[in-house]
């Protein structure tokens, strides 16, 4: 199985149903895993040995989501802009609450986009300063 199939599941009532229509299999079950498992045993029937990756929607995942999304986006530009003003990486971990080897990865992926460097780590340390 190396394709990999991939479909939305929607509550309707207690189950969850997808509809896979690139190959028109319905599938249904009352938890995510178990309505995976009929779409995986739906393309059998029709011919097609793949697994089956299912995303849940719902209008409170969405917003979910979205909320995730801006607030990815928001840390981002904070990183950035503390970055800017030669903020420790330790500190912008601690300013942010993430751990600072997404800081670092944060920084990296903003100077690969940029193609300038990094900011540089700032020679005083949260101990030195009172």
């Amino acid at each position: 199985m190396s394709e990999i199939i991939m479909g939305q599941a929607h509550r309707r009532g207690r189950t969850w149903v997808t509809y896979l229509a690139e190959h028109g299999v319905y599938a249904h079950g009352r938890t995510l895993r178990a309505t995976e498992a009929n779409a995986v045993e739906g393309l059998e029937l029709v011919g097609v040995r793949a697994e089956v990756t299912l995303t849940a929607v719902t209008p409170e995942l969405e917003t979910l989501r979205a909320a995730d999304d801006a607030r990815e986006q928001a840390l981002r530009a904070a990183v950035h802009s503390l970055a800017l003003r030669r903020t420790t990486r330790g500190d912008i971990a601690l300013a942010t609450r993430v751990p600072a080897r997404l800081v670092k990865q944060i920084l990296a992926e903003q100077t690969k986009k940029d193609g300038s460097p990094p900011p540089a780590e700032s020679a005083t340390t949260a101990e030195d300063t009172v």
